[in-house]
């Protein structure tokens, strides 16, 4: 039977399967739950239908628990997602994967299938040295297939990757309709197979960064797949970055803002509803008149455009 070193380098990706104890996602689930009903505006979400990047402080309850989004970063001040992420089993896995030792450098929360198109990680999160990136994803209930599961390409790691305009493997937005057509070639001429992961929960799928990898069809959208998807970069290339690296366990976590945010959005944190309304009588009146449920929602629709000051 080959090793997991030997099965990652040959395919890109290892399952683990029944990994995780039910308690401890139960827990951390729990806590991912009373952190979207507080609604925090240092939370970054990116919404999967339309692309927008907000903060989850600014989405309305509705719009939390019916639209599809990745909630960044919850690992930066939640202890607990850090210890699933670096738990002293997993790091023995990823180092040796990895061949160094880890630092969690992001993460993501989704509730609902990404169906995200096939792509690699090194495009986006492309580390300073070669193959220093590798990701885990934790299953945090059971995966129903109409649910849009994981899929993926055993093999594609391996595929030669594509050299942009700009010298490198990071992606330039406006040639990536070149890279995707690219990419379908490469894997037509390897004749690789989409698969795709029927995970349980407590399942975890670690992967090589140059993996094609994506999320598929949803067939149900009411159905959930509730994940976390955690990425790490090598302790020489973070610290080659001059990042904030905090010890945990046997390993690190990288210590740094959150996402920014577009600067329209971070306009809205500054948005103060009392003091708005004060300014501008106009917007006072009309709302009470019920032309608009708030002067946020005129702030959004008008303010911002006009030049309004939003505090």
């Amino acid at each position: 039977m080959p090793s997991a070193l030997d099965q990652f380098a040959s395919d890109g990706f290892l399952v683990l399967n029944g990994f995780y104890r039910d308690e401890q996602l139960d827990r951390v689930s729990s806590l991912i739950a009373q952190r979207k009903r507080e609604r925090p505006l240092n939370v970054v979400v990116d919404m999967l239908d339309t692309g927008e990047r907000t903060a989850l402080g600014l989405l309305s309850p509705e719009e939390i628990e019916t639209r599809r989004m990745k909630i960044s970063d919850l690992y930066l001040d939640m202890p607990d997602i850090r210890q699933l992420a670096l738990s002293s089993e997993l790091l023995s896995v990823l180092t040796e994967l990895l061949g160094h030792v880890p630092v969690l450098c992001n993460s993501l929360y989704l509730e609902k299938g990404s169906a995200q198109p096939p792509h690699v990680d090194a495009l986006y999160m492309t580390p300073r040295s070669e193959e220093h990136l590798i990701a885990s994803w934790v299953a945090l209930e059971d995966s129903h297939p109409d649910a849009g599961p994981l899929e993926y390409f055993p093999g594609s790691h391996r595929l030669p990757q594509m050299i942009f305009s700009n010298g490198t493997r990071h992606f330039e937005p406006d040639e990536m309709p070149k890279w995707e057509a690219y990419m379908a070639d490469q894997v037509k001429n390897a004749g690789l197979a989409k698969k795709s992961f029927s995970a349980k929960k407590g399942d975890v799928l670690i992967w090589h960064s140059n993996l094609l990898h994506g999320g598929g069809q949803i067939n149900n959208p009411e159905l959930t797949r509730k994940s976390l998807v955690f990425h790490y970069y090598s302790k020489t290339d973070a610290q080659a970055q001059r990042c904030t690296l905090e010890h945990l366990n046997r390993a690190f976590w990288m210590n740094r803002p959150p996402h920014p945010l577009p600067a329209a959005v971070a306009q809205k944190l500054l948005f103060n509803e009392q003091a708005y309304l004060a300014r501008y009588p106009d917007v006072a009146d009309a709302v009470a008149a019920g032309g608009f449920k708030s002067g946020m929602q005129h702030y959004e629709l008008f303010g911002m455009r006009e030049g309004r000051n939003p505090a």
